[in-house]
Order: structure tokens, then sequence, then C-alpha cells
């Protein structure tokens, strides 16, 4: 399998997540998605709100969720800088239902002391944890 797989590191200010072989990763790329297999060219790229999709070395496809940064393909490695992390099987799915329902009314709001760019953002990072823990 080595000869098919590349390596997932996923970083935040606070910590390593993990470094993994994996055979496929998937970015929420700023204008799409992005996907890299083995060999990919050497890339750096602004990520958004939204899910990290890899498929591990035993071919289990896996989900975390980031709330943007950078991704940097380099040797067969995909380093992934992100702002947050949170693998889908760690979330706490009713912590996240609630985030989303408290974004989507704050968005239902039309007052002045809202700020809906930032409710908008809310509303995207719940629903990226609901999807990474397939809670959707």
């Amino acid at each position: 399998m080595a000869d098919s797989t590349l390596t997932l590191k996923i970083v935040t200010p606070e910590e390593l997540l993990f470094t993994k072989e994996v055979q496929f990763v998937v970015v929420p790329e700023t204008n799409g998605e992005l996907g890299v297999l083995r060999n990919h060219a050497p890339l750096i790229a602004a990520l958004d709100i939204g899910i990290v999709r890899y498929t591990d070395a035993e071919g289990a496809i896996k989900k975390v969720a980031i709330s943007g940064g950078f991704m940097e393909v380099m040797a067969n490695e995909v380093s992934v800088l992100a702002e947050t992390a949170e693998p889908g099987f760690q979330i706490d799915v009713l912590r996240a239902k609630a985030a989303r329902e408290r974004a989507e009314n704050r968005l239902k709001e039309k007052h002045a002391n809202i700020n809906q760019a930032r409710a908008q953002m809310s509303l995207a990072r719940a629903t990226a944890r609901l999807n990474a823990a397939d809670a959707l």
C-alpha cells in the first residue's frame, strides 16, 4: 500500500491533530473542493470552513471539521494548517445542533445589533461539524 499512499498531517495552533498515511484527501478550498492523490503537484491553497475527507490506508472514509486555514502539498505530504480541527467521531452532536439553531435564529432576526456575517460563519461551522459527525 505504501506506493499508493501519501501522508496527511492536520495541525491547529494548539496541536498536531494527527499524521496518517492515506490514499486520498479532499479539502474545502475557497473555490470548491480540491482532491489530492499521491504524486500531486506542489500546491498551496486557502481553505474554507468545511470538511476534510480522507480515505485511510485501510480504505475507510473519515471526516474532520475545520474552520478555515491553509493546505500545502509537497513531496507526497499534505499539510492542513487549520484554525480549528475536530474529527467527526469526537464531535458533540447535541452541542453542534444547538449552535446551528442559535445561528439560524440570529440570521432570521434583522436587528442592527446582530452581525449577519458572524452569524453566517457560525452557521457554516455548526453545519460542518454536524456533517463531519454524519448527523445531518
